[in-house]
């Protein structure tokens, strides 16, 4: 006899097939009835558990929040450029995962109230995160920078490359760029781009590392 879903296994099943269809189409071009379509349930069913959309791309956004804040509290310990590119392409690899806030960020800030305060937040992690990469890269000796003049603008680059990747890699493919096949060598461009920032401030023999690490993902 099949097993009847539980109300949470449904809601999680309601999220997953969100993503994926945001992830792919873009959130404004997902409606309620279309992920109902793709879960083959009855509207009805969608909206007992997330009676508007809103509600769909709060709960997505909730579990983003989670991960950033987990994943962020690793910068700390970031050390040589071995560990920076690890981190940097970890956080690619959770932005990727959510992608649709970001390629449509604009429009989703425009008309979500808890997106507009909350993605405020997001960026002042990771402008705490950005400071402690830079400090603890200093502290590794691998990396020589002002911390009163250098080290605040190159990581409030570093949080604009991690919030506008997304649309840069867009413009330069609008056809394929955000498509899962794209990923891996979306991702080591994106932590390429963001360790780029350090080029002037690094050590040459780290400077030389990460660069073979660019290159070594980029051959694979």
């Amino acid at each position: 006899m099949a097993t009847k879903k539980t109300p949470r296994r449904t809601a999680e099943r309601i999220l997953e097939v969100t993503l994926d269809l945001f992830n792919r189409f873009g959130e404004p071009n997902v409606s309620t009835t279309l992920i109902s379509a793709e879960l083959s349930i009855s509207p009805g069913n969608l909206y007992y558990h997330f009676p508007a959309k809103d509600e769909l791309i709060n709960a997505l956004f909730n579990r983003y929040e989670q991960e950033l804040s987990n994943l962020l509290g690793a910068a700390e310990n970031v050390r040589n450029v071995e560990d920076a590119w690890l981190f940097f392409h970890m956080l690619y690899e959770l932005i990727w995962k959510h992608r649709f806030l970001y390629r449509d960020l604009n429009d989703l800030l425009s008309k979500n109230r808890r997106l507009e305060t909350h993605f405020q937040t997001v960026l002042s992690q990771k402008g705490l995160a950005m400071r402690q990469v830079l400090a603890g890269l200093q502290k590794g000796g691998v990396l020589s920078m002002d911390n009163s003049r250098e080290a605040p603008p190159t990581a409030n680059a570093m949080v604009v490359l991690l919030s506008y990747w997304l649309s840069f890699e867009y413009v330069r493919d609008p056809r394929h760029a955000l498509e899962p096949e794209q990923a891996g060598a979306a991702l080591m461009r994106g932590a390429f781009h963001v360790l780029s920032l350090l080029l002037p401030y690094l050590e040459p023999a780290s400077k030389d590392h990460l660069f073979a690490l660019a290159n070594q993902y980029q051959q694979s």
